[in-house]
């Protein structure tokens, strides 16, 4: 196996099972995670929609053909995690720092796929200039 395969496998497993593994705290609504998305004004349909969009992210992550939709979708949603917590939450939030750092680590891993299949994502969007 190529190494930079041995690496994108790497970057598609630790973004998906980051948004999978909060997928249990989000759709059995656990406190932390109303509080959460109360504290953002966007609870209950915040918190269960970005629990589907993250399993979509995931699932588009793990099939090699969709890993640039799934990196995409990834980057903009921890994007948005990133900038809750930079903006109303802090980072730490209920005392815990964890939430702020698996968005991070997920962003980042969703930027390095995207980078290393630019050549993708460019053709993506010259077929969307048609």
């Amino acid at each position: 196996m190529k190494p930079l395969t041995i690496v994108t496998w790497v970057l598609r497993l630790l973004a998906a099972l980051i948004m999978l593994q909060t997928l249990y705290f989000k759709f059995t609504a656990h406190p932390q995670s109303v509080k959460l998305f109360t504290e953002l004004g966007m609870e209950p349909w915040g918190r269960i929609g970005t629990g589907v969009l993250e399993l979509i992210a995931s699932m588009l992550l793990l099939v090699p053909r969709t890993t640039v939709y799934g990196a995409g979708l990834g980057l903009g949603l921890m994007a948005g995690a990133l900038f809750f917590h930079l903006t109303k939450l802090g980072i730490v939030f209920d005392g815990d720092a964890v939430l702020f750092t698996y968005a991070l680590i997920a962003f980042t891993c969703c930027l390095l796929l995207l980078f290393i299949y630019r050549a993708q994502v460019f053709q993506l969007l010259k077929l969307k200039q048609r």
